[in-house]
């Protein structure tokens, strides 16, 4: 048979050397010959200095994804901690009348929210004229009844922008609707708000604003219980 029918290609080259792992240890001055480009400008370099710089470059990426994970880690426990002390402050909570404010005033030390206002409906009537509970039109309430997740986003010109201290300065938002629990109606409404459009984005995760929203929810439950306390 002709060779030159069937000539030697590089996959056949590969196969051969994969399959032969013993080939440089009986012709080891190959890799001291083996010229190959050093992947950083034109250089050649040895193929042991060319799969040395590879592991360094591996060990390098593995490197930096450890520190990533680090840090994310770090974070992670932060976040934790204030939501922690931002729980138990409601918990401790000796008046439910208290509540409202506690929330957004935890969420503005805990968590730099530069502006957050709160509404409920539904409440006991001894509540009934807190700030709180009034200046809600039905038109809000549907809106956060049509809420499955918190909106995230710019300020569109929403009435519950009109109850942040600084309507203004309000660049991004995120509306939470608050339950006492997953299955409940919504019974109120928690606004978040930035000067910063991207602080609050379409394209961010919600997991962590739902997590607030159902803290919230559960402690203003006691709003709606028959007694003051």
């Amino acid at each position: 048979m002709n060779p030159t029918e069937h000539p030697i290609t590089e996959d056949d080259i590969a196969n051969f050397l994969a399959n032969t792992p013993d080939f440089f240890e009986r012709h080891a001055e190959l890799l001291a010959s083996v010229q190959l480009s050093s992947g950083h400008g034109g250089r050649a370099v040895s193929l042991q200095e060319r799969q040395a710089g590879m592991l360094r470059e591996k060990i390098k990426g593995l490197e930096t994804r450890v520190v990533d994970m680090i840090r994310h880690g770090q974070e992670n426990v932060a976040i934790a901690d204030k939501m922690q002390r931002w729980t138990r402050k409601l918990l401790q909570a000796a008046q439910a009348r208290d509540l409202p404010g506690l929330i957004v005033d935890g969420l503005s030390t805990e968590f730099e929210i530069p502006q957050s206002a709160i509404k409920v409906w539904n409440v006991n009537g001894i509540f009934s004229d807190e700030r709180f509970a009034t200046g809600v039109s039905e038109d809000a309430r549907t809106f956060a009844a049509s809420l499955s997740t918190p909106y995230c986003g710019v300020n569109s010109g929403f009435e519950a922008v009109d109850w942040l201290p600084d309507p203004g300065v309000a660049m991004s938002l995120a509306l939470i609707p608050l339950r006492a629990a997953a299955d409940a109606p919504v019974a109120g409404l928690l606004v978040l708000a930035s000067p910063d459009p991207e602080r609050f984005h379409s394209g961010m995760g919600t997991d962590f604003l739902e997590r607030l929203g159902e803290l919230a929810g559960a402690a203003l439950s006691r709003l709606r219980a028959q007694t003051s306390r």
